[in-house]
């Protein structure tokens, strides 16, 4: 559940990072009061049930709360999704997401802010690596039109390549979600015939050429 005590903790810590203090753009208002209990929390985390060290799906759950709050910053959610790409870089962790976690990542594609998209789309790439079980999730919650168009429309190159580099981590070895992302790309970058996933000479006509036209 979203803990209100650890949300003011983090947008302290984000307040307070070298990036926000040298930032000439950042407020420089109110800034955003230390919760000593939040500080505790952290320092010396606990399950919900009280015992036991916070498990990582504990702290999955709670960065992609923060990401789903409709108070946090851009920034913050950036952030959080970062936290949470460290967390399911691990395989168990990866496989352990749930719908909800899914669904926030896409919505979060769409975010107008770029580090936001970025985080989220590099997000999608680490969960589905060498990963059938998530890449079938990855697809199933519609993931692969979204990426589809990052790659070839997002205004932002980085942004772009992350999107590439999802795209060829959710179809490699695995033939659904490359003919999805044949279906979903513009004419100019889909092949004359059918793709095999398990080619990677066969996959690269595609993202090969999605990486040439993003350089």
């Amino acid at each position: 559940m979203n803990d209100p005590r650890l949300n003011n903790l983090f947008k302290w810590g984000v307040e307070n990072s070298d990036a926000s203090r040298n930032d000439p753009t950042a407020n420089t208002g109110s800034r955003t009061q230390l919760d000593p209990e939040a500080l505790k929390q952290v320092l010396f985390p606990s399950s919900g049930s009280g015992q036991g060290p916070r498990s990582d799906p504990e702290w999955m759950t709670h960065y992609m709360d923060v990401v789903s709050n409709k108070d946090p910053t851009a920034t913050e959610k950036a952030q959080a999704l970062e936290h949470f790409e460290e967390l399911i870089a691990n395989l168990d962790n990866a496989n352990s997401m749930t719908l909800a976690h899914w669904n926030a990542l896409v919505e979060e594609l769409k975010n107008e802010d770029r580090d936001v998209r970025l985080w989220a789309a590099w997000c999608c790439d680490t969960a589905v690596q060498n990963n059938v079980k998530t890449q079938e999730r990855l697809l199933g919650v519609g993931a692969i039109p979204v990426l589809s168009k990052m790659a070839t429309e997002d205004k932002d190159k980085d942004v772009r390549k992350k999107a590439i580099k999802a795209l060829s981590s959710a179809v490699t070895n695995f033939q659904p979600s490359l003919d999805a992302t044949v279906d979903n790309m513009p004419a100019e970058f889909r092949p004359s015939g059918k793709l095999d996933a398990s080619d990677m000479d066969s996959v690269n006509t595609l993202i090969g050429k999605l990486r040439d036209s993003n350089k």
